[in-house]
């Protein structure tokens, strides 16, 4: 039962529930990241497969593999806080999990943007070449960076 508005969230919650309301949040936003992640990963994995993979540039294959690791290590990371939850449910510490958890959502989602460029540069420069691939490449980290970061720090800083 709530004991009445939360000092840090302004909802009629205790801090339990303001904690596992935080919990389930998070792990509804991984639901929505996981697939996209996942996605990735499985498109890279058959890349090498394919017939025209010999003919790639070092240049080529140093992005590929860079986003291969990108995408694994972001997998990894939105992953971790439900197995983070499976091993510590029981020692009733959820605000930890949810703690430690943010942070590791937050650096698995930017592995997962940095993973997603990298994509978007392979397969261009395989497609149109350097000048193309600069530009791209660079339209897509500034649109990431604009719209997964800029504008939710914006709105920190400036106290909304």
């Amino acid at each position: 039962m709530a004991t009445g508005r939360h000092p840090d969230s302004g909802r009629n919650e205790s801090e339990q529930e303001r904690v596992d309301r935080n919990l389930q949040e998070m792990l509804g936003e991984l639901r929505v990241a996981l697939p996209g992640v996942q996605v990735l990963f499985a498109f890279l994995l058959v890349v090498p497969f394919n017939q025209r993979f010999g003919q790639v540039t070092s240049f080529q294959k140093g992005i590929y593999f860079a986003t291969l690791i990108l995408t694994t290590t972001s997998a990894m990371c939105l992953i971790a806080p439900s197995v983070h939850h499976r091993i510590e449910f029981r020692r009733q510490d959820k605000e930890q999990i949810v703690t430690t958890g943010n942070r590791i959502v937050i650096v698995g989602l930017t592995l997962l943007a940095t993973a997603m460029t990298g994509a978007v540069l392979f397969v261009t420069d395989v497609l149109y070449g350097p000048r193309t691939t600069a530009l791209v490449g660079g339209g897509v980290a500034l649109a990431f960076g604009a719209l997964w970061y800029v504008v939710p720090l914006r709105r920190i800083v400036g106290g909304r």
